[in-house]
């Protein structure tokens, strides 16, 4: 069963805990901390209200059930949870198990006059799923029912899903077939295909399978006008892409039912490869020229020096002497103080991937890089998915860990990763709080990169002292985002945090022509309100 205030499902493997090392490390970063109450399920149900729904026989009108599709898996959802400080909650939730019955769904809300919140993995972490103060009833739709492969075309190899098949569910069935998807966000286990389309998702291998709207082939959407369906075509010149419209809708436009995407045969083999560099500026020059230059990795991460050192340590824990030793070996070389960490991948052939991985190491040598040889590689991908688990210790001993992400153009990326951690960096200087922030490049483009950005900072004596920092840390960083010329997101999508940020990338026009096509499928406005467009759309 799914933790109903944290990450993941009670007892995983990857569940971990802050040892003696890391606390010791935070203290020397951040200063000392301490962990604060923490609310029990049985007093958050306590303040679930009655419910504003009729009895309807696909509807739960279950308090435990209402409080577990209440939030997402942001920071404020987190101090929400853990604090019992939540005062909104669906009335109802449904589990659809076809699309007929989401029809029904949503025939039934029409006519009621009940607002809809699509529901797929419950990860978003950007207020994508939470309910606000309504005068109109709300009903939650978790699409998690709707999970299995109900079409496969070897030839043209394209699968359909339903919606709210999560990661595993689409490799294991996929696997048994000889395909693979390809797409591995860091909430990949939890997350579902339709969240995934829905939020314009990129997975960490994008580069050789490509973001979601490359894989994105067609589907069916339900919506209060009617079913919109999109047939695959392999390429068009008829007229807009109404795939599209879909991609990146945020529930806003209907519930997607079925997912069809581009899917691709099993890699015969795969491996990461850590390479240091001497300097920031030699990093990026590299992870530059290597796309540019079109070697075929499957992904490309660049940490700067901040990063490097913070990821290092923290991941040695208490004993540090492997990362000592491994510092000093790579001293003798000429990687010191100020060194960059890089980690690349290569995916295919067994002949593709020992080409690809030679030319990679050529490039990086001749910019002074040096190839790890301790297992650095192998080490991230068996803990890809573990960061998200990380946030539950470190709230409970008192520290936040939040992030911001962004893509933009090359030429801009230098300038803008020191805005952006300065303005995050000294966010908190009003209260003499000191804020430790980093940064690496999640995904690298012929014409730019996305900056992801991670910072932590203490609580404070209270939730509501914790959830204040952010909000300041939060438009700090959006704000210097903006002002570099950034999206406001190039994962995580808009939800309701970065909704009063679209308009900076999207214009006037822009925002207005969204609005229309809302307003074509969701008339009333219905649909997941609150969420993607600003505050007066």
């Amino acid at each position: 069963m799914r933790l109903w205030n944290g990450w993941g499902n009670q007892g995983s493997d990857l569940s971990m805990e802050l040892n003696s090392g890391l606390r010791m490390l935070l203290q020397a970063l951040v200063g000392e901390s301490k962990g604060l109450p923490e609310a029990t399920l049985d007093q958050v149900i306590a303040k679930v209200p009655t419910s504003r729904l009729a009895v309807h026989p696909l509807i739960s009108l279950d308090p435990e059930t209402r409080v577990r599709h209440a939030r997402g898996q942001s920071l404020p959802d987190w101090l929400d949870m853990h604090s019992g400080d939540v005062n909104t909650f669906p009335d109802g939730v449904a589990h659809p198990e076809s699309a007929a019955q989401v029809r029904e769904l949503l025939t039934y809300a029409n006519a009621h006059n009940i607002d809809v919140i699509p529901y797929g993995g419950g990860t978003s972490v950007v207020g994508h799923i939470n309910p606000d103060r309504s005068e109109r009833p709300i009903l939650t739709v978790n699409m998690g029912k709707m999970n299995k492969l109900i079409k496969l075309d070897r030839d043209s190899q394209l699968a359909t899903f339903g919606a709210g098949t999560p990661g595993p569910a689409i490799e294991a069935q996929l696997k048994k077939e000889g395909f693979t998807l390809g797409h591995f966000p860091q909430s990949w286990e939890l997350s579902t295909l339709g969240g995934w389309v829905a939020s314009r998702s990129s997975g960490q291998q994008s580069l050789h399978y490509g973001r979601i709207e490359n894989m994105f082939a067609g589907g069916s959407i339900e919506t209060l006008t009617g079913t919109l369906d999109i047939p695959t075509i392999p390429a068009s010149s008829a007229g807009p892409d109404i795939r599209e419209m879909i991609l990146g809708s945020e529930g806003r436009m209907g519930i997607i039912t079925e997912v069809t995407v581009r899917v691709s045969s099993l890699p015969e083999t795969e491996s990461f490869q850590v390479v240091f560099f001497p300097s920031w500026e030699i990093g990026l020059k590299a992870a530059r020229t290597l796309i540019q230059q079109r070697t075929p990795l499957s992904m490309v991460r660049l940490s700067n020096p901040i990063e490097t050192i913070s990821l290092l340590y923290m991941g040695a824990g208490e004993n540090t002497s492997g990362v000592v030793a491994l510092e000093k070996s790579l001293a003798t070389k000429g990687i010191d103080a100020g060194k960059v960490m890089m980690t690349f991948g290569v995916t295919g052939s067994a002949k593709h991937c020992a080409v690809a991985h030679e030319m990679a190491i050529e490039h990086c040598n001749s910019l002074g890089g040096v190839a790890d040889q301790t297992g650095l590689g192998d080490n991230w991908a068996h803990g890809r998915f573990r960061a998200p688990y990380l946030r539950d210790p470190l709230g409970m001993a008192g520290y936040a860990a939040d992030t911001m992400e962004t893509a933009m153009d090359w030429s801009k990326v230098p300038q803008a990763v020191d805005k952006i951690e300065t303005a995050i960096r000294t966010g908190l200087d009003d209260e003499d709080e000191k804020v430790h922030v980093y940064t690496h490049l999640s995904h690298v483009y012929g014409q730019g990169s996305s900056i992801y950005t991670t910072y932590l900072y203490r609580f404070g004596d209270s939730y509501e002292t914790a959830m204040q920092r952010w909000e300041k840390l939060k438009a700090a960083g959006a704000k210097a985002i903006v002002d570099c010329g950034g999206t406001i997101s190039h994962q995580h999508g808009v939800g309701k945090d970065h909704r009063n940020y679209l308009a900076a990338e999207k214009g006037t026009l822009g925002i207005a022509a969204i609005n229309s096509v809302c307003e074509l499928f969701d008339p009333k406005g219905q649909m997941n309100p609150g969420k993607l467009l600003p505050d007066n759309q």
